[in-house]
């Protein structure tokens, strides 16, 4: 993830005194572990300042409205204490090089900051901290004591001193050709990385963008440039110090990230530097955040599956031990019927059966006598047939719980890859399910979900005859999609005994499917069901009105009849998805 350089955070911040100051501070709201927001409003518009102390993402910048939900940090709360009925007056550097801003909070702009708020940005060490017009720290996100550093401790009541001066040398705009080419190019080496060695101040990410700027690959060895190739470099470092020199910025896209210098970028964008950062930071802690909980959620439904097939094996392997109950009445008839054979002390007998004249050996104990042992075979064949009795609902249960986990397992598998934010909402959706199913805890306490009137953000395709398909993304999307989006006019479809998503051919009042729209949806609904990998898989169909939910039935666990079945193609879906067109459902 690329870091909040020098540059971007002055880029960020002289826009942000540009259009947001001065601003009343109106809201805190903390949105996680990591995140503040703080309300402003002026006297043309009202944002949401965030500030963040992510170690891998820390910045600021204006963005979003945080999610609704309780706010229980007590860090938060201090803020919302402090800064209740003030002004964001200025933002400041600390020093012209160091990633440490603060912003300062007073009644009007024209009076002494009341509170500061400094703003740290410095990857894993970074930190916010709150202190009072006397410099003393009154809250701070990390408290660092006197065991975790001897430099430069942060507790409260403890008086705010600056991070550490930087040490190394710093780019000047004053520096000759010379001097600069000598300094990078003394020690033989990759030119980004020797750029970022050479010079405090300057991000592998910039090193990389003033090369490719400058018509250099950034892992090109440095003793291998020609002296046109160093002018040229130095052409473009110039140019970054006078951009930095006269705030002259421009957001823009590069091919790994983004730059606040839209000279060294193909894709300049016309949103604002705050749009730039809001959105990238956005989808990369989207993305961290979805492989996190697809992980999780992953290794919890796959332990809960195997331990419930494990249950299911014992049970079955107790049934089959409980179908040979009358066995044992048999070997007790026929000791009853040969009481006259049997000796004292006998460990075992033969005897030949009734019926098929066949001879059978007992095994006996032979502290016992004839009665006793027959009772004894009595006792295991009524045992026997108690156990089937017992063991025959719990059976049921464990095969309706798997039966649901696998339904679970299906859809992650289905959204095993992030691509967009419905992608992330989907998968948070699973995870509540699960918390609500008792499956997983909830670290946080998040309280449930307010259901609303609009519909999730289905899978949505279409035919080639351009009639449209909506395919749930988990079991509550499923169940939405079949009891509250469906109507009379649709069909509804599922794999056959697999697990997989609910899907529904759209079709107009009076409309009747055609063949090929079957097909396709056959298609669909077999592709995003367990059984993807399958040539061909048994797709049943019906209308929605046919679809049912059994009391007390798990989310999306569902029962239907007059259902009609099709043999759906997943790989043909899978073709046609991946943008073939010469490929037909």
């Amino acid at each position: 993830m690329q870091p909040v350089d020098i540059t971007t955070l002055k880029a960020i911040c002289n826009e942000l005194s540009a259009q947001w100051l001065p601003a009343r501070c109106e809201q805190v709201v903390q949105c996680d572990p990591h995140t503040v927001c703080l309300g402003l409003r002026t006297v043309e518009r009202r944002g949401w300042l965030t500030i963040s102390w992510h170690p891998q993402a820390a910045r600021i910048h204006m963005g979003a409205a945080p999610p609704k939900r309780p706010d229980t940090f007590t860090f938060s709360q201090q803020l919302k204490h402090q800064f209740n009925g003030l002004a964001l007056t200025r933002i400041e550097f600390l020093s012209p090089w160091e990633r440490a801003v603060d912003l300062q909070f007073a009644h009007r702009p024209d009076e002494i900051a009341l509170w500061h708020l400094y703003v740290e940005i410095m990857g894993k060490y970074s930190n916010v901290l709150l202190t009072n017009e006397r410099q003393e720290i009154v809250t701070a996100a990390h408290q660092v004591s006197e065991m975790q550093s001897s430099v430069r401790t942060i507790r409260t009541g403890g008086q705010y001193r600056p991070p550490p001066a930087i040490v190394g040398t710093l780019p000047r705009l004053e520096e000759g050709f010379v001097d600069w080419q000598e300094r990078i190019s003394l020690v033989p080496g990759k030119l980004a990385k020797m750029m970022v060695k050479s010079y405090s101040g300057l991000s592998t990410a910039l090193a990389k963008q003033l090369a490719i700027a400058a018509g250099l690959a950034p892992s090109q060895a440095t003793d291998s440039l020609a002296v046109e190739d160093w002018q040229q470099l130095y052409g473009q470092w110039q140019r970054w110090l006078q951009c930095l020199d006269k705030n002259d910025f421009q957001p823009a896209w590069t091919a790994t990230g983004y730059t606040v210098l839209g000279w060294a970028s193909a894709t300049p964008t016309t949103g604002s530097m705050q749009s730039l950062i809001e959105d990238y930071y956005r989808a990369q802690l989207n993305q961290q955040t979805f492989v996190r909980i697809h992980h999780q959620l992953t290794q919890k439904v796959g332990n809960l599956t195997g331990k419930l097939r494990q249950k299911a094996n014992n049970f079955n392997q107790r049934l089959n031990d409980s179908d040979r109950a009358d066995d044992y009445r048999a070997k007790a008839d026929l000791l009853m019927a040969y009481l006259h054979q049997w000796q004292p002390g006998m460990s075992s007998i033969r005897l030949q059966d009734f019926e098929s004249g066949e001879w059978v050996a007992l095994t006996l104990n032979p502290e016992k006598n004839a009665v006793q042992n027959a009772q004894a075979f009595y006792k295991r064949h009524q045992k026997l047939k108690r156990t089937r009795d017992a063991v025959m609902p719990l059976l049921q249960a464990v095969e309706s719980e798997l039966n649901y986990l696998e339904q679970v397992e299906a859809a992650l598998t289905q959204t095993a890859t992030y691509q967009e934010v419905s992608d992330l909402a989907a998968l948070e959706e699973i995870r509540d399910e699960l918390v609500q199913q008792g499956y997983v805890n909830d670290p946080y306490q998040r309280a449930t979900r307010v259901r609303s009137d609009k519909l999730p953000d289905f899978h949505r395709f279409s035919t080639p005859g351009g009639t449209e398909i909506w395919v749930g993304r988990n079991n509550n999307q499923n169940e939405v999609l079949s009891f509250k989006a469906a109507n009379d006019y649709d069909l509804w479809f599922h794999t056959q005994e697999i697990p997989g998503s609910h899907v529904l051919l759209r079709l107009a009042p009076g409309a009747e499917a055609k063949d090929e729209d079957l097909a396709w949806a056959a298609n669909i609904a077999a592709w995003f069901s367990r059984a993807r990998q399958s040539e061909q898989v048994p797709v049943v169909y019906t209308r929605p009105k046919h679809v049912y939910k059994s009391k007390g039935a798990r989310p999306g666990m569902v029962i239907y009849k007059h259902e009609t079945v099709l043999w759906g193609q997943p790989q043909t879906a899978k073709q046609y998805l991946a943008g073939d067109p010469q490929q037909k459902p």
